[in-house]
């Protein structure tokens, strides 16, 4: 399986020590190390994902949970009325990022802050990555949010680019969160609880519409 380049030097750092040290004859140390070695490996796999075709439809950018699923609440989103799903990602599940939608991405803000445990309601204090995407007029919103462990987000892309629905656009290291912000008037096809897979499960659906801009 594919291994994201971001992942190498964390696995070189394991498995160098691990090859030193079994030389050396430290079985027990070299063994420890391979094994880190070993779910670094694990943890930064690439998988591919088979991306559904279909008007209007909203893939998960991330492997995890449904923490929510439904209108905002106000207190994460950008201003405006928002329909929210928060997928929570635990340090086993791939932390590959894709775009939920096609369109050109717009704006792309970073912001520090603090890291506290990515299921926590108040992790919108976290340090986050935020990206605006136009589709065909209308604004989505999606957040690269590390918890606990992570201390960098990745993002693979820049504004003014076109992305396809499904594309890689990043990742996150070691348990986070995404958050993706949708039209009000667009129809949740998931639930609280619910295991998703990054550029496979199907989110939402986003009802047709004239060429206008969601309200910022």
């Amino acid at each position: 399986m594919k291994i994201d380049r971001a992942g190498l030097p964390f696995i070189a750092g394991a498995l160098v020590p691990a090859a030193l040290l079994a030389g050396s004859k430290r079985y027990a140390w070299a063994s420890g190390f391979a094994a880190l070695g070993a779910f670094f490996a694990y943890f930064f796999r690439d998988p591919e994902r088979r991306i559904p075709a279909g008007e209007g439809l909203v893939v998960s950018p991330a492997d995890g949970r449904v923490m929510v699923a439904g209108p905002s609440d106000g207190r994460w989103s950008p201003p405006g009325a928002w329909m929210q799903i928060t997928i929570f990602l635990s340090p086993v599940d791939v932390h590959i990022n894709r775009t939920p939608v096609e369109g050109r991405v717009t704006r792309i803000e970073y912001r520090s802050g603090k890291f506290l445990p990515a299921y926590k309601p108040d992790a919108c204090e976290n340090e986050l990555n935020e990206i605006w995407i136009d589709r065909g007029g209308e604004t989505i919103v999606v957040r690269q949010v590390v918890g606990v462990l992570a201390r960098r987000i990745v993002c693979r892309i820049v504004e003014g680019q076109m992305l396809q629905r499904g594309e890689r656009i990043g990742l996150m290291k070691f348990g986070s969160r995404m958050d993706v912000f949708l039209p009000s008037d667009a129809d949740i096809l998931v639930q609280v609880g619910e295991q998703v897979v990054a550029g496979e499960t199907v989110l939402a659906r986003l009802r047709p519409r004239s060429a206008t801009a969601h309200g910022y």
